[in-house]
């Protein structure tokens, strides 16, 4: 399985992040070709040494990195990331990579 992890920067407005993200974000990526999963953060994302600076980490679960590719090139893919500026302003950092059982 591969993921992308989406870390979402503490926001000016939380509340207006929040109606933005799961109003028209989560829709939007949920049409992702080959998304298998799809969790989010839920309350405050703490950090080891205390505060993150984070208001919400995403988690979307794929077949593989190829799979990752293939929905980030799509209509979907160009879609979803052009939607990150309507809300995203703090900034996100997207983490991509496969993972194996230990």
């Amino acid at each position: 399985m591969a993921k992308v992890l989406a870390l979402y920067k503490k926001s000016a407005d939380p509340a207006a992040f929040d109606a933005d993200y799961f109003g028209t974000h989560v829709p939007l990526a949920k049409t992702l070709p080959g998304l298998r999963g799809y969790q989010v953060s839920n309350g405050p994302v703490g950090g080891g040494a205390g505060d993150s600076g984070l208001h919400l980490v995403a988690v979307l679960d794929f077949d593989s990195m190829a799979a990752i590719q293939a929905a980030l090139t799509s209509p979907e893919g160009a879609a979803t990331a052009g939607d990150l500026a309507n809300f995203a302003q703090a900034g996100v950092e997207l983490l991509m990579f496969d993972t194996r059982e230990v």
